[in-house]
C-alpha cells in the first residue's frame, strides 16, 4: 500500500508530470540556452511571496535534486514592511511547498510611501540592492529572480510604447555595484498563463501585489489596474492575440534576432551609434 503524498510533494509531481511541457521544459530550456547555472554555484532564490517566486524556488529546488550540475541554494525572503497577513501568508506557503525560507526586514515601504514620482522604479532598485547584499553576505554569488517570458515581452513592449526605446530583460547580467554577483532568470522562457494554470490546478493561493502604494491606490478606486502601463500593456497583447495567436513569440524572438543593418541607431557600453557613422565606407 502506497503512502499519501504530502502536498509539496504533489506540487513536486505536478511539475514533472502534469506541467513539464507547460513548465518543466521550458524551464530547463531557459537555464541551459542561456547557461544560468553553473558547478559549485550559489545561489540566493528571491521570494516576494507571489506565485512567480514560488513557482521559481519549487523549480530551483528540482533542478538541484535531479540536474547534473552540483550547486547551493538560499531562499532569500526580504520583508520591506509587509502587512502581518501578508508576512504570515509567505511563511505559511514556503511550509507548505517544504521550501525552507532566511528571510531578513527593510524599511523600502516607508521610503519608498514618501516618493510620489516613481515609486514602483524606487522599489524595483532598492529590492535589488538589499537582496544583492544580504546575498552576498551569505557567500552567495547570484540571485534568481522570478521574471518570465510574459514578463520579457511586457516589458519590451513597455520599452518602445512609452520609453522610446528598444530594450530587452535581459535573462542574465553582472551587477555594477555588486562585483562578483550575478542576476539570473530561470523562468526567462515559462510563460504567465501556465503559471496561473499550475497554481490553480495545485489549490495554492499567493500573494499578489503586496506594496502599501498599491495598496492605497486600490482604495481610491483604482482597483482596476488603470494607471499602470504593464496592465495597458497586458491588456494590448491579449487584443493583438486575438488576430495572432503567436504575437507575443514574435516579440520575443525579435529581440534575439536584432539586424543593426536596419537600425537608425544603438547604444552600447553607454556610448551611441548611428547608421551615418560608417554610412559612406566602401562595401565589399
Amino acid at each position: 500500500m502506497s503512502r499519501q503524498l504530502q502536498k509539496y510533494e504533489e506540487v513536486e509531481r505536478s511539475i514533472h508530470k502534469a506541467y513539464r511541457k507547460r513548465l518543466w521544459n521550458p524551464f530547463i530550456e531557459g537555464v541551459k540556452r542561456y547557461e544560468m547555472v553553473r558547478e559549485n554555484d550559489k545561489i540566493a532564490v528571491c521570494i516576494s511571496g507571489g506565485k512567480d517566486s514560488m513557482l521559481l524556488a519549487k523549480l530551483m529546488q528540482e533542478l538541484q535534486k535531479h540536474g547534473d550540475v552540483p550547486f547551493e541554494l538560499v531562499f532569500l525572503v526580504m520583508d520591506p514592511g509587509y502587512n502581518e497577513k501578508n508576512r504570515q501568508m509567505i511563511v505559511d506557503n514556503a511550509a507548505l511547498l517544504n521550501i525552507p525560507i532566511t528571510i531578513f526586514e527593510s524599511d523600502i515601504f516607508s521610503v519608498v510611501a514618501a516618493e510620489e514620482k516613481s515609486p514602483c522604479y524606487l522599489c524595483a532598485r532598492m529590492r535589488r540592492g538589499y537582496l544583492y547584499s544580504k546575498a552576498q553576505e551569505l557567500g552567495c554569488n547570484k540571485i534568481a529572480l522570478g521574471h518570465h517570458f510574459s514578463d520579457v515581452v511586457e516589458t519590451t513592449l513597455m520599452g518602445m510604447l512609452y520609453g522610446a526605446q528598444i530594450q530587452a530583460m535581459m535573462p542574465k547580467l553582472h551587477s555594477t555595484n555588486f562585483p562578483g554577483m550575478e542576476l539570473i532568470r530561470p523562468m526567462y522562457c515559462v510563460h504567465e498563463e501556465n503559471i496561473i494554470a499550475w497554481a490553480q490546478y495545485n489549490g495554492l493561493e499567493f500573494i499578489r501585489c503586496a506594496c502599501r502604494f498599491t495598496e492605497n491606490y486600490a482604495k481610491n478606486d483604482h482597483g482596476d489596474g488603470g494607471g499602470s502601463k504593464r496592465e495597458e500593456v497586458k491588456i494590448l497583447l491579449k487584443t493583438l492575440r486575438r488576430d495572432n495567436p503567436n504575437v507575443e513569440k514574435s516579440i520575443f524572438s525579435s529581440i534575439q534576432c536584432v539586424n543593426l543593418n536596419t537600425m537608425i541607431g544603438y547604444k552600447k557600453d553607454g556610448i551611441e551609434h548611428s547608421f551615418l557613422d560608417d554610412y559612406d565606407e566602401p562595401r565589399d
